[in-house]
């Protein structure tokens, strides 16, 4: 049966914070503030598969109350949610994402984003598409206050 499953993730822009979105080391000036490294593209793509398995979300796997998961990566937590799929055997269809940032530039990073959420997902790169928009300089976004992430995701048993 084929499932649905969205997900959004925002997190706070901060100084002395490294950013990294969809495992990439983003040359910026501050970073995403965060229990994990505060990969808003990861966390996204994980409520996405986790709410199409019906699974719940990362908050409920991985609590920020939790010392275990303080500044881990999110590469970890995503390959994590892929091992919980296939316990419950399901197969990843699709992923469609998008990151809303107003800086820094997301294009130069997206091919890697793509390479990097397709190996800890163990699917082929043509099952994952990561695109990113500003705001306009409208929203919190829009004023550099924070980064956000949406991502939908089908999948099938």
């Amino acid at each position: 049966m084929m499932r649905i499953g969205s997900g959004y993730d925002v997190h706070k822009l901060a100084f002395n914070r490294r950013l990294i979105i969809g495992g990439v080391d983003i040359p910026f000036s501050q970073g995403l503030l965060g229990h994990s490294d505060a990969d808003v593209l990861l966390h996204a793509i994980a409520d996405a598969l986790l709410g199409a398995a019906a699974l719940g979300d990362i908050g409920q796997h991985f609590p920020d109350t939790d010392d275990k998961y303080k500044d881990i990566s999110s590469m970890i937590l995503l390959t994590k949610v892929n091992e919980q799929l296939q316990q419950h055997n399901y197969k990843i269809i699709n992923i469609d994402a998008t990151i809303i940032a107003q800086k820094p530039k997301m294009a130069p990073y997206i091919m890697a984003m793509r390479e990097n959420t397709a190996m800890a997902l163990s699917i082929n790169i043509e099952q994952i598409n990561i695109k990113a928009t500003t705001e306009e300089s409208l929203g919190f976004t829009g004023r550099g206050e924070g980064i956000a992430a949406k991502a939908v995701a089908l999948i099938d048993n």
